[in-house]
């Protein structure tokens, strides 16, 4: 596929990189830089550990290349010649790997600039003096081939724009995105927790965030009685043959924890901590070092590996559930059901587990345990195109409530040249006929993007944008036939015959994790009124003005507000400012008028100063702005 002209200027600053660190750093020895969808980077093995000062210098190397206005020439080559060249320049470490992965068939290529020569298939600007607005931003680590097994290497993150402008706009953007941040603003506000002996990715609601997250259940739970959604309870884990029967083993078990077998000695040799498909490389050698003891003590060679396994029973183990829907589906099978039934609409807010790369954890928005709003539904056929569009307006008043107006719709699909599909090719095509109609009806704009479909179906999900245009996948809405014939699921239908339900899969928030994540940044911790772990702050000026103070927090309690009382000794200014700081919607401020007026002085997180008023006047106020989940006025200077 042919690079855009922003990913050539990047594909080049990626190169000019290279070629500043070795010439600052002549034993570098390099892996691959490629462009990204913000920018470039290159990993790179090297003794010494990058500093920002070295990113300072490496910068300012970079400029002087840029200034040198050297060509980028391309030059094709056999693979004999490729080795040689890659060789001489002394970065066979990784660059030898990487010709490798290049198909029998496939164009060899090199480009130079200057003095630098990289294995590359292209392609690039003409000159380096096209690179005129770049910024060297950050440096990670990176496992070589993002395996965990592999050496750390040093990754150098940059970005380039075509103007200045637009660099300075990026760069502002990313300040935002540091200050919401929901990794410091969660510790700050004290919203979740992620302890190393608990484990990475799993996350500890505290306090303040099981408040975000209750109300957000609330708020859902709301809406699905109202579209007769009845709610269930499932186990965190489930039979091993249950996630083969559903496709989920193995068609995901790269992503899965390892199986808890009901064997202590069986679970022994396989070890913990590792994923499915490892526990089965590791089954593998444990019945090869069997079969290497038989064949030993009988001096033969009669014994092969795959003939020394445990029996079934030992593979019939458990596994944490990956997903909920083999578990409602089970609900839904466990007593029969007629046409007159359907739909029937399963919801659950169940936790379920993916082993995801450590790597690539983050904070609440990528982890290995997290809740998905989720529910499934069993409808006929004709039921399909409601149903979906009922899913849909669910995701749209979750969307328009929070104030993520800003979306766009992706239609996932199959991908016809790939085998990772389970089901009747004339099921997938209603299915996806189906998404099609309905992403219509959403007055947005769509795209279909093959490849993009569960392996049981395809799906709509929803890419919002948040307020500083960066983009989260969250809402989806998935239909499927094939899983109910897998399950071999059936209703009576009017001709009193068996007939196949087909079942929709739909998750608005997609998991509470995640969700929150986005919010928390959305939002930068100003959450509105409904949603702040803490509503009000009462500030009484002096200890005069305790008692009213006591009295206001005991009725504000009363009506379920969420409310605090600081009775610090520190001056009123401090108070005021450790509210901010605490991104509390409303304080109030107490003093001796107030207290004999049985009244407030209010101040608002957004607005400032609002003058003072009864406290009757306000707690009405409060009331309707929580009752109609108003969002946060915005900030005046």
């Amino acid at each position: 596929m042919a690079m855009t002209p922003l990913e050539e200027l990047r594909h080049s600053g990626s190169h000019i990189l290279a070629t500043a660190v070795l010439r600052l750093f002549p034993d570098a020895k390099l892996d691959i830089g490629p462009p990204t969808d913000t920018g470039f980077y290159y990993d790179i093995d090297l003794d010494h550990k990058f500093t920002a000062e070295d990113l300072t210098r490496i910068e300012a190397e970079m400029k002087k290349i840029a200034d040198e206005n050297q060509p980028f020439l391309r030059k094709e080559v056999s693979r004999d010649e490729a080795v040689q060249i890659i060789k001489a320049r002394g970065q066979e470490r990784y660059k030898l790997g990487r010709l490798a992965d290049i198909p029998a068939d496939e164009k060899i290529s090199f480009y130079q600039n200057g003095e630098f020569v990289d294995l590359c298939a292209g392609t690039h600007v003409r000159y380096t003096s096209k690179l005129k607005a770049f910024k060297l931003l950050t440096i990670a680590g990176a496992y070589h081939r993002g395996d965990e097994k592999n050496k750390q290497l040093q990754r150098i993150y940059g970005t380039a724009f075509p103007t200045k402008e637009e660099l300075a706009q990026y760069l502002e953007r990313q300040e935002q995105a540091k200050a919401r941040d929901h990794r410091k603003l969660g510790k700050d506000l004290k919203l979740f927790h992620i302890d190393e002996d608990v484990g990475q990715g799993l996350v500890l609601w505290t306090p303040n965030g099981a408040v975000i997250r209750q109300e957000l259940q609330n708020f859902i739970s709301e809406e699905l009685r109202k579209q007769g959604y009845q709610q269930v309870f499932t186990p965190h884990i489930g039979k091993l043959e249950l996630y083969k029967t559903s496709g989920h083993f193995p068609y995901y078990k790269d992503s899965q924890f390892s199986p808890i077998f009901e064997t202590d000695s069986l679970a022994k040799a396989i070890g913990e901590n590792c994923s499915c498909a490892e526990a089965f490389a590791r089954l593998e050698a444990v019945s090869a070092n069997l079969a290497a003891q038989i064949n030993a003590r009988t001096g033969k060679e009669s014994i092969a590996p795959d003939r020394v396994r445990p029996d079934d029973q030992l593979l019939s183990g458990f596994m944490l559930k990956p997903m909920n829907c083999p578990h409602h589906i089970k609900i839904f099978a466990s007593q029969p059901h007629s046409y007159r039934d359907l739909p029937v609409r399963l919801a659950e807010f169940g936790t379920v587990y993916r082993w995801e790369q450590s790597g690539e954890l983050n904070g609440m928005t990528r982890v290995r345990g997290f809740t998905q709003d989720d529910a499934h539904l069993f409808c006929t056929e004709e039921q399909v195109a409601a149903e979906v569009l009922g899913c849909l307006s669910l995701v749209k008043i979750i969307l328009s409530t929070l104030g993520m107006a800003d979306y766009r719709v992706r239609v996932g699909l199959r991908d016809p040249d790939s085998n990772k599909y389970t089901g009747d090719a004339a099921n997938w095509d209603k299915a996806e006929n189906a998404c099609r109609e309905a992403a219509k009806t959403l007055g947005v704009p769509f795209t279909e993007e093959p490849g993009e479909a569960a392996f049981y179906g395809p799906k709509i999900d929803f890419v919002i944008k948040d307020v500083i245009g960066r983009e989260w996948q969250l809402g989806t809405v998935q239909v499927d036939y094939n899983l109910p014939v897998r399950f071999d699921l059936s209703y009576i239908g009017a001709d009193n015959q068996p007939h196949r339900p087909v079942m929709i899969h739909r998750a608005p928030f997609g998991s509470m994790e995640r969700f929150c994540g986005v919010l928390i940044e959305h939002f930068a911790g100003d959450f509105p009124a409904w949603l702040a772990p803490e509503q009000v702050r009462l500030v009484p000026i002096s200890d005069k003005v305790a008692d009213y103070a006591r009295a206001l927090l005991g009725r504000l309690k009363a009506e379920n507000f969420r409310a605090t009382l600081d009775e610090h000794s520190d001056k009123l200014g401090a108070k005021i400012r450790r509210a901010e700081i605490d991104k509390v919607p409303y304080t109030l401020v107490i003093g001796q008028k107030e207290a004999e007026a049985n009244s407030v002085s209010v101040r608002s997180r957004a607005r400032g100063d609002e003058g003072v008023m009864t406290a009757d006047a306000y707690i009405a106020k409060l009331k309707t702005e929580i009752a109609t989940r108003a969002l946060p006025a915005k900030k005046t200077a």
